[in-house]
């Protein structure tokens, strides 16, 4: 009776060459100075160069499935929410079960299957190299970034635990010494929505320099509630400031601190409950009758100050130190009805302590290294409450007393659980590469994890709809784990020529152990779920040719999958505990191509393949053996073009057109047919105009063109509820957008 958490074959892989994926969407036509990323027009083509490796280096000659998409492609394209990536990478999904900018990745079909809000997922998002676990941690964070990077396959060398699908990394603009300089935007769209962002920098000294960015955005509700009186949901109400220093006191020395928080409170989103006949008589598709409207909260604070010294002409320390502080409540109507039938509070209180160490060299000769140390400290406060049948009781009238809850349990009784958990993590680790020849050059790293985990003070009680104790279910109770992992990769990459490379790697990523969240009735609902484990094969190739105006990126993976974290329910008692599935294995390859065809038009293309099946495991005692996983669409294609159609002393004028197709996929692993979502293709596009002398620009936009209507989650809770629940994608949504460059 209690809610179940959200959820190539080989000639596909034989029509791919393996390699890093470079993003189409990376090409920039603008330079961009930081000490993290730089660009260089070289050929009538533009080359991004990251910091995926933790050392800077030119994107086309990082031997890893690695994709980027620069500050300016973010801003033109209109991405103002982490969740909003999943349309411009391939093989790259998202559930929005919490809400909007908490987003839960999945990557090549690696994903997070249990989504209780102490957990982390698969796929780790970092924010400026600190890495955000907890959902607290999110935030509004698209806002003034650099560019962001997209690692696909386990990264559990220099990134460590909770990679085993890849990292998503949002790097922010750093301040820029001697020159002031920023920018202000305005906008509105439909929805009756207002936003604002913009950043400046000025010189404070000959070595300092300070940076203030900001957005704020606020919308009205698409999801229409037809209650009387009764707002509508899934709103938009939110604000983000961002404050760094750099100071640069020497060319040997660079410290940049950054201080940030962010706020959300809007209306909550709304859930489309189905059959329809049943639970929306007379309702439309993003029509709603919802009861509890309350407003979404999520409030972060951050700081980070990262140092970089060099010791030597060839050796250089570098330090990140952090610190982070969230909160997120909300109240979901998980019914999706004007009934309480059931209704879910959630409330998530977290810190963080971090502190990365590392050495790197830059011998320029053969043998280079990167030598580290990490630590991590998340202490979380959970509590959960199902309200079940508040508006009926055990007779099955209306009004229901605390009595009603003692005598018709689970009817009419609100049961909650809360718990401390507390996580230490501490690594060692080391990234290492030798150039054999000027063409071949072999790599390796390894790393060392130790990790301990309590979950203390957990307890689960029933409650009258007044919240008069009637029983306690669990009593106060404690689980501890501590564990030890080595993950690491070998592979090595040839250069062809300059600008074409292949390259091979052997990977294993880690996810670390997890608390069961979901015990509400008996004590053996307490559980730990062994660490995941995934152990990867890698090939690619990424390659430019035509004085570098064409791109054209490939990968192909193997992946064998152990001990994936699942939420099991058992069909006899209804008893939740997390368990693993033994093993599964993942096939498929990525093509991506951007085309200059000439200095006025680019066209984009990426192409994304998986074939995903469940070796053996059992889940809710349904074997699902030869099972799809979660979140792992067969096929996926982003493209696009951009077109610039007039370029005088009056102005530049631009079209910039977006595809992202993904075919069917499903949501859990259970694979139920009426939960699968159809294949669906969402259109966007963007008309540009900037000033001949760039100080000045206009943008009309538009998302989701032909208002697609499709699902981003869906539980099947008709067996216990007599409905389906499930997440709606966000309707069309345009605007127009003014700005101003100083």
């Amino acid at each position: 009776m209690t809610k179940v958490p959200k959820r190539v074959t080989r000639p596909m892989l034989a029509l791919l060459l393996a390699s890093a994926s470079t993003s189409a969407l990376a090409q920039e036509t603008a330079t961009e100075a930081s000490a993290d990323v730089a660009a260089a027009e070289t050929g009538g083509g533009t080359d991004i160069v990251v910091t995926a490796q933790k050392r800077s280096e030119r994107l086309q000659e990082v031997p890893i499935a690695v994709s980027a998409i620069g500050g300016d492609s973010l801003e033109r394209q209109r991405v103002t929410q982490a969740d909003e990536l999943a349309s411009k990478i391939v093989n790259l999904q998202l559930t929005s079960t919490v809400g909007d900018n908490t987003p839960i990745f999945a990557l090549r079909g690696v994903s997070m299957s249990d989504y209780s809000l102490n957990q982390a997922s698969a796929v780790a998002t970092y924010y400026d190299e600190v890495y955000k676990g907890n959902f607290a941690f999110l935030g509004v964070a698209m806002y003034d970034l650099e560019r962001v990077e997209v690692l696909r396959g386990p990264q559990g060398t220099l990134y460590g635990k909770n990679t085993t699908g890849g990292a998503v990394n949002l790097i922010s603009r750093t301040p820029v010494l001697g020159d002031t300089e920023g920018y202000f935007n305005l906008g509105y769209g439909n929805y009756d929505r207002y936003e604002a962002s913009g950043a400046v920098s000025v010189p404070l000294a000959e070595t300092l320099a300070a940076r203030v960015a900001f957005t704020f955005a606020r919308a009205d509700g698409w999801f229409k509630n037809q209650l009387p009186g009764k707002p509508d949901l899934a709103s938009v109400r939110e604000y983000g400031v961002r404050g760094s220093l750099l100071f640069e006191p020497s060319d040997s020395a660079r410290f940049v601190l950054r201080a940030s928080t962010s706020y959300q409170n809007p209306r909550n989103y709304g859930i489309y409950a189905q059959p329809e006949a049943t639970n929306r008589p007379g309702l439309g598709r993003r029509e709603i009758e919802a009861n509890v409207t309350d407003r979404r909260r999520a409030r972060t604070w951050s700081v980070s100050l990262t140092s970089t010294v060099d010791l030597s002409d060839t050796l250089a320390i570098t330090s990140v130190t952090s610190w982070d502080k969230g909160r997120l409540n909300f109240y979901e109507d998980t019914d999706g009805t004007a009934t309480e039938l059931l209704e879910i509070p959630y409330t998530d209180r977290a810190t963080q302590f971090a502190q990365d160490l590392r050495l790197t060299s830059d011998f320029g000769g053969p043998f280079n290294f990167i030598l580290g140390a990490y630590f991590n400290r998340e202490k979380v406060y959970n509590e959960t409450t199902f309200e079940i049948g508040k508006d009926v009781d055990s007779d099955g009238l209306p009004g229901v007393t605390d009595a009603d809850c003692a005598i018709g349990l689970p009817l009419g009784c609100l049961f909650r659980n809360s718990f401390d958990q507390l996580k230490k993590s501490y690594a060692l680790y080391s990234d290492m590469s030798f150039e054999l020849t000027d063409q071949l050059t072999l790599r390796g790293g390894i790393r060392f994890t130790h990790d301990k985990g309590t979950q203390s003070n957990f307890e689960s009680n029933a409650l009258g709809p007044n919240g008069v104790l009637v029983a306690n279910l669990i009593p106060p109770s404690q689980l501890d784990y501590s564990t030890e992992n080595l993950s690491g990769k070998i592979g090595a990459d040839y250069k062809i020529n300059p600008d074409v490379m292949v390259y091979g790697n052997y990977s294993r990523g880690y996810r670390a152990p997890s608390f069961n969240a979901q015990a509400f009735f008996d004590p053996s609902e307490l559980s730990v779920a062994k660490a995941e484990k995934i152990e990867a094969f890698e090939l690619g190739l990424k390659s430019q040719f035509a004085d570098r105006r064409v791109t054209l990126n490939l990968a192909a993976f193997h992946y064998s999958y152990s001990n994936q974290q699942f939420i099991n329910i058992d069909p006899a008692t209804a008893a939740q505990t997390l368990l693993n599935i033994p093993r599964s294995r993942i096939l498929g390859g990525e093509a991506e191509l951007t085309v200059r065809a000439t200095d006025m038009v680019t066209l984009r293309a990426g192409v994304g393949l998986l074939d995903t099946k469940i070796k053996n495991g059992i889940v809710s005692g349904v074997n699902v053996s030869g099972n799809n996983l979660s979140n792992a669409p067969k096929f996926t294609f982003t493209g696009g073009v951009d077109a610039t159609v007039m370029d005088s002393a009056s102005g530049k004028l631009s079209l910039h057109g977006d595809i992202n197709y993904s075919s069917s996929q499903y949501f859990e692993v259970l694979n139920i047919p009426r939960l699968r979502q159809d294949s669906y293709v969402l259109l966007a596009g963007h008309i540009d105009w900037e000033s001949a002398d760039g100080r000045w620009n206009a943008s009309i936009w538009g998302k989701n063109l032909t208002n697609k209507f499709y699902f981003t989650s869906r539980v099947d809770l008709l067996a216990g509820f007599g409905f389906d629940y499930n997440h709606v994608g966000t309707p069309r949504t345009y605007g127009v957008t003014v700005g101003t460059k100083f």
